[in-house]
């Protein structure tokens, strides 16, 4: 990356970010969160993204066996992934939500400070944030559902501040024939005593080298579908010391997000730990899936403004056709497009932490909870698919040289391009956005909270949503993006008029309405 077009601190720089948590945030938890929010700011600058970097120019390796042919499946990182790992932890990127006692008591507040933290970290440290978010999803599912001793022993862990205590967890949900149709898997799992073995292999298993994972797989005689998912906690290193029986087949050659290791695994009676209610196992991942794509959507929104700032940045540099780029008309329109585009992402990603803040500490109404299954799809979909389009218009900015590999703004575009990708794709975010419309505590509840911001287009949004819902053909199916973009795209514009920011958007590359 340029350093010379990155600000000393990305946390004072950002006014978009400051005046929201000046205006969301009790004056005692925002004193509180101050000094965190300055070293991660100065931190985005300077070592994180070193660190990031040197992880890119050496991503993680596979080793297969150890010099006498024993298989040993190690995953090698360089230093750097360690260094931001230990970042990771010591800032309380997952622990945050989980602490129960804070100096300033911050409550439901910690999921927002959380997520600014997160906003910062993210786009200098080549996709860690990742393993954040995973390692997250399975402590809030082992805070919900989990024994005591898992919860002692694993979630103590994931939750940790201390880099040589702490763990990260990964994900082992898809299989090569289901793909986003999870209801398809085929991990099977059988008792062993007072433990599971699985059998079986996954397809897409993110943060590779982590700790432990929380896998679905379906248990001998269950029903087909998601209704006949069980979750599985699977440690690296079974009780007995040795190493648990999987294969890490080999590591995906991806686009983008290279730093961070991906495999395919082939468990082969691995030792698991049965998370919560057997015939409860796809529900009880539903609440990792709303911690992930939070991140998502998080990672979306600062990879949005780390675009903006070295447009502008940049813009004010360089010289074309006898003035500075942000001299000219055309190009300033542009990036005040993106900059619009990005403070709309940021206020509805936000808008989802302090929901789930609320939700988490049992202070949400029923309201609240219903707007925040709506808008937690609404707000992934749409800041992912934005966060592409924001960073190719700020790499056309840059003209050819933002084409270049050596400036690293290649690599901002394709880590950009998973985040459609991961969690859910748009349109599988779109159509169960659809149904969560047709439960009339949803409608009511988007209705409110559009009326309460007085958004611009809400009422067409809204007749939009409302006709789509009571439709159960395929006409509403084919309208299941239109909808998901209209109400996205309302309810960024009234969050932006209730903070006084100027409100116009048109989503950058979307198709028209």
């Amino acid at each position: 990356m340029m350093p010379a077009l990155l600000p000393a601190n990305t946390w004072t720089a950002d006014t978009s970010l400051r005046a929201l948590l000046d205006a969301w945030l009790r004056p005692s938890t925002r004193t509180w969160a101050e000094p965190a929010l300055f070293d991660m700011g100065r931190a985005a600058a300077n070592e994180l993204q070193a660190w990031g970097d040197a992880c890119e120019h050496q991503p993680a390796r596979l080793r297969q066996f150890d010099p006498w042919g024993q298989r040993v499946d190690e995953v090698v990182y360089p230093d750097a992934w360690r260094e931001l790992a230990a970042a990771a932890a010591r800032a309380g990127l997952v622990a945050l939500p989980y602490e129960q006692e804070t100096p300033a008591r911050v409550g439901a507040e910690a999921r927002l400070i959380q997520a600014a933290l997160c906003y910062l970290f993210a786009p200098s440290t080549a996709t860690f944030l990742c393993p954040v978010a995973m390692t997250d999803g399975a402590a809030r599912v082992l805070t919900d559902v989990g024994t005591e001793r898992q919860r002692r022993d694993t979630l103590a862990r994931l939750v940790s501040r201390d880099p040589t205590h702490a763990w990260t967890s990964g994900q082992w949900m898809t299989e090569r024939q289901g793909g986003s149709d999870v209801g398809r898997n085929e991990l099977a799992a059988a008792p062993d005593g007072d433990h599971w073995r699985l059998d079986g292999q996954k397809f897409f298993c993110s943060n590779i080298g982590c700790e432990v994972a929380l896998a679905l797989a379906r248990p001998h005689g269950a029903p087909a579908g998601t209704r006949g998912l069980a979750l599985f906690l699977v440690p690296i290193v079974a009780p007995d010391g040795r190493r648990n029986c999987y294969r890490i087949d080999r590591l995906k050659d991806k686009l983008g997000t290279r730093a961070m290791a991906t495999g395919e695994v082939t468990l082969d009676g691995a030792y698991a730990e049965l998370v919560g209610d057997v015939e409860r196992g796809f529900a009880q991942m539903t609440a990792m899936l709303n911690i992930t794509r939070l991140h998502n959507a998080v990672t979306a929104v600062a990879t949005m403004r780390r675009a903006c700032m070295l447009a502008s940045a940049y813009a004010a540099q360089r010289e074309a056709f006898g003035r500075k780029l942000d001299q000219h008309p055309l190009h300033q329109e542009i990036l005040r497009e993106m900059t619009r585009q990005a403070d709309g992402a940021l206020y509805l990603t936000m808008r989802m932490a302090q929901l789930l803040g609320r939700i988490e500490t049992g202070e949400a109404t029923g309201s609240e909870a219903a707007l925040f299954r709506l808008g937690i799809a609404l707000a992934k979909l749409y800041t992912a698919k934005q966060a592409v389009a924001t960073v190719s218009e700020a790499i056309e900015c840059f003209g050819g040289q933002g084409y270049m590999e050596d400036t690293g703004l290649p690599r901002l575009l394709r880590d950009a391009q998973v985040l459609p990708i991961w969690e859910g794709t748009t349109s599988v975010l779109a159509l169960d956005a659809l149904r969560v419309l047709r439960r009339p505590d949803s409608m009511d509840a988007i209705g409110a909270e559009l009326g309460r911001l007085d958004a611009p287009d809400r009422n067409s949004a809204l007749d939009l949503a409302r006709n789509a819902a009571r439709d159960d053909s395929e006409v509403a199916e084919r309208a299941a993006r239109r909808v998901a973009y209209a109400l996205a795209e309302a309810w960024m514009a009234g969050l932006l008029r209730q903070a006084g920011v100027e409100v116009r958007l048109q989503g950058i590359g979307l198709p028209p309405r």
